[in-house]
This record gives structure tokens, sequence and C-alpha cells, in this order.
């Protein structure tokens, strides 16, 4: 009898975990807090990565807009303001994919957007 009370309340508890497991894999979500100090360190590592393929010399001004997609890892979609210094910022945007228990980044694309005036 105590085993089959225990499935019984077991099992309510499983149908909510497999359903709050769809929400939080798959679709992006907007980051919180934009200067936080690890969202910053995607963002540059984003100018970096993009710098030594381009062989250009941007510099991270700002993160604009942040969201997150948990895959196996983590995305990030970061739209930034980024430019050479002297020079005019545009906006870009950035993916960088990320597995931090594996220490492992990889930048997925870095797009301008706009150029500002």
């Amino acid at each position: 009898m105590m085993k089959s009370f225990s499935l019984f309340l077991l099992f309510p508890l499983l149908l909510l975990l497999i359903s709050n497991a769809g929400a939080t894999s798959g679709g992006w979500k907007p980051i919180g807090d934009l200067q936080d100090p690890h969202i910053i360190d995607i963002a540059k590592f984003a100018v970096d990565e993009h710098n030594k393929e381009a062989t250009s010399q941007l510099r991270l001004v700002s993160v604009v807009k942040g969201e997150t997609q948990v895959v196996a890892g983590i995305n990030y979609r970061i739209v930034l303001k980024a430019g050479v210094p002297g020079a005019k910022v545009n906006v870009y945007e950035a993916v960088v994919w990320e597995k931090e228990w594996e220490k492992f980044r990889k930048l997925v694309s870095f797009d301008l957007r706009w150029t500002q005036n």
C-alpha cells in the first residue's frame, strides 16, 4: 500500500518536471542584466573572435540587448555596439555557443545589423 501511495505522489511531480523541461530549453529568453560580467565577457569574446576571423580591430562599446537559448550548452544572442577607435560605432548581432562546464566557447555568427550616423 505504501509503495502505490508513493508512486501516486511521484507521478504528478514527474509530469510537472517534464512539462517544465520543455519550457526551459529551445526557446530564446531575454537576458535580465546586460551588465552582468559574464554577459560582458561573452560580448568581448564575440568581438575578439570576429577580429581574428576578419582581421579587424573592433572594440566593444556596449551590450544593447541579449537573449539565451538552452541547447547542448547555452547560445547567447547578443546585440552590441562596437567600433574602431576614432571611427563611427556600428551595431552587430553575435551568437556565441558556450559549454561553461567544458570551458568551451564558439562564435557562431557575427553580423552587422545597422550603421550609426
